[in-house]
């Protein structure tokens, strides 16, 4: 600092440039250490002066004053008030725009000193001149100007906001981030979608991998199952019916509820029958087999085979197969009241899906026996190669709602050129109805056939089961009980309500019909044909018998018994050739003495 370098000579301070530093110099004995212009002190060192400092009342510091602190001095730029001041704007040495008027008194005796200024609040540096006093950037001093969120600077002062929602304050970084528990959540969420997109995209790629193996698998067993044998056949056959289709797996799965326990209908020592119901709303059964032999799936081969070209009322549906599955599946018509061996040997029925205690009329007996007749007739003769069922018994046939009969099973059955008389096979059916003659030689006619339906017209007749429990705990085959039966009463032989509602004519035309399909001579059997026949006639005749005249002259009212038309003596019978007639006597004594 030059000498003259000052505004006012009260404020005169001297640069003593001798010492290493230079010192500035207040008296000759004290150095001023530091002025701060927005504080208005100085700070002063005494050098060698042992008096007070600014004792005396020295006029040439008049704007100086102890501030109470040692060493500290108080100064003034002029000893007028502020107000004073404001109203000379000559003199007033406020300058800046941005700045105050500060009273300065002193400590002591609290008299008035002077003023000094200073910059407004929000703004720094001298406001002695000019534009002196510029804004503060708070924001840049961030340890002075506290904000614990988002700083945005004004003039003159500062705002802050809280850091925004997720976010929270970093004071190390003295900025708003991402709050840790919203990383940690977004983290986890991003993890966790991460790891779910990989599993969705494992659980493709494996429902992916697993249906291509089921596609492989399903190949494999269709060629196992003799698929492209069986649709070879389906196709070639021009007889086979057009209605025919064969499956595929999901298909059935869909009908049966992925084959649902409670869709199960029926089972067997063979397998499983499910009602299903296909996306054309047509309800089947769908029957599955437990074994997967090589002669299980000859048998089911030789089933679709056969049954696809048959058609016909009385035998039952075949819709289609499938060949996916391990075991190959049958796909039928839905036959709903059972069988007839459940209709004969439970004594009750199914009428309309409930079970009611209900008897069997004769003519519905009769209607049952014609139409498995009919069934046959056409398996043996109509057919475009003769069929021989193998199986016939009440358990293969079924009834649908209005109890129609309806002929099925067809595992063991064999086609057989019409010109052939018989085939050599090993020998297949169910006892009680097996041929003893086809027993003995392995030998297969249509005559087979005959003998096991004459167990089922046995059945039909004395209502017992085709194996009967004697008294003593042996058993013995309905057929021979039947030939045994020779020297007991007809009465005691028939089913009850039989001998109740049929006339004594239309038992013994029965009886003799069914021990000639019981014939131990093959030779001796009628034909399927003619036994269809005479049951149409024996039919023909129970109508008559159930609305015809008596002996007064009125007409039996349907469903009389028959026991009044017996009184009337000598009824004729028509034999097997036609011709022949007898007494009432001779042919029960015939029917019961039939050479075996």
């Amino acid at each position: 600092m030059e000498l003259g370098c000052f505004a006012r000579i009260h404020l005169y301070l001297a640069c003593n440039p001798g010492p290493t530093p230079p010192i500035l110099q207040m008296t000759e004995h004290s150095a001023v250490t530091d002025i701060s212009i927005d504080q208005g002190i100085l700070r002063i060192q005494r050098l060698s002066d042992p008096g007070g400092f600014l004792d005396g009342g020295d006029s040439a510091f008049y704007l100086y004053v102890l501030s109470g602190e040692s060493g500290v001095a108080k100064w003034a730029v002029d000893n007028s008030t502020c107000r004073d001041a404001m109203a000379n704007k000559h003199q007033y040495m406020c300058v800046s725009t941005h700045s105050d008027c500060l009273e300065v008194t002193d400590n002591r005796t609290s008299g008035h000193v002077g003023y000094r200024c200073r910059c407004s609040s929000g703004f720094q540096g001298n406001p002695y001149l000019e534009d002196g006093c510029t804004d503060i950037d708070e924001c840049l001093q961030p340890d002075k100007y506290i904000c614990h969120g988002i700083c945005r600077n004004s003039l003159g002062s500062f705002s802050c906001t809280e850091c925004p929602h997720g976010t929270e304050f970093d004071t190390a970084t003295r900025k708003c981030k991402t709050s840790s528990t919203i990383l940690g959540i977004t983290v986890g969420i991003s993890s966790g979608g991460g790891l779910l997109f990989l599993a969705a995209i494992a659980v493709l790629l494996n429902r992916r991998w697993k249906r291509g193996v089921q596609k492989q698998l399903r190949r494999r067993y269709f060629r196992k199952n003799k698929g492209i044998l069986l649709e070879q056949l389906i196709s070639s056959d021009q007889n086979a019916s057009d209605g025919t289709k064969i499956f595929s797996l999901a298909e059935l799965e869909k009908a049966t509820n992925n084959f649902d326990q409670a869709r199960v209908v029926g089972r067997g020592g063979h397998g499983t029958v499910y009602k299903g119901i296909l996306t054309d709303q047509r309800v089947v059964a769908i029957k599955r087999s437990k074994q997967v032999a090589t002669v299980e799936i000859e048998e089911f081969i030789n089933e679709v085979a056969i049954l696809s070209r048959i058609n016909h009322r009385n035998v039952v549906k075949l819709h289609g197969c499938c060949l996916e599955s391990e075991v190959p599946l049958l796909v039928y018509e839905f036959i709903s009241n059972g069988t007839l061996y459940d209709l004969l040997h439970s004594g009750r029925r199914r009428d309309g899906g409930g079970l009611l205690s209900s008897p069997l009329p004769w003519e519905e007996r009769l209607r049952i026996a014609s139409e498995v007749a009919g069934a046959l007739t056409y398996l043996h003769s109509a057919a475009s190669m003769s069929v021989l069922h193998r199986d016939v018994k009440s358990m293969n046939v079924l009834l649908n709602d209005s109890y129609t009969a309806k002929v099925s099973d067809f595992g063991a059955s064999r086609l057989i050129p019409i010109d052939q008389t018989h085939l050599v096979t090993a020998v297949q059916g169910t006892f009680g109805y097996l041929d003893p003659e086809y027993y003995h030689t392995g030998q297969l006619t249509d005559k087979s056939d005959v003998y096991s339906f004459g167990v089922i017209l046995a059945e039909l007749l004395t209502r017992n089961k085709p194996i009967i429990e004697k008294g003593n705990g042996e058993k013995e085959n309905l057929s021979n009980y039947l030939w045994e039966a020779n020297e007991k009463p007809l009465e005691e032989i028939v089913d009850g309500q039989v001998w109740e509602e049929a006339s004594k004519e239309a038992v013994v035309c029965f009886a003799r019909l069914a021990l000639e399909c019981l014939d131990l001579r093959r030779e001796a059997r009628p034909t399927m044909k003619d036994v269809e026949v005479r049951l149409q006639l024996l039919k023909a005749k129970a109508r008559a018998y159930a609305s015809g005249p008596r002996a007064d002259g009125e007409f039996r009212p349907p469903g009389e018994t028959g026991r009044r038309a017996r009184r009337y003596g000598v009824v004729p019978v028509t034999a097997q050739d036609g011709t022949r007639r007898y007494s009432l006597e001779q042919e029960i004594a015939s029917s019961l003495r039939i050479p075996r």
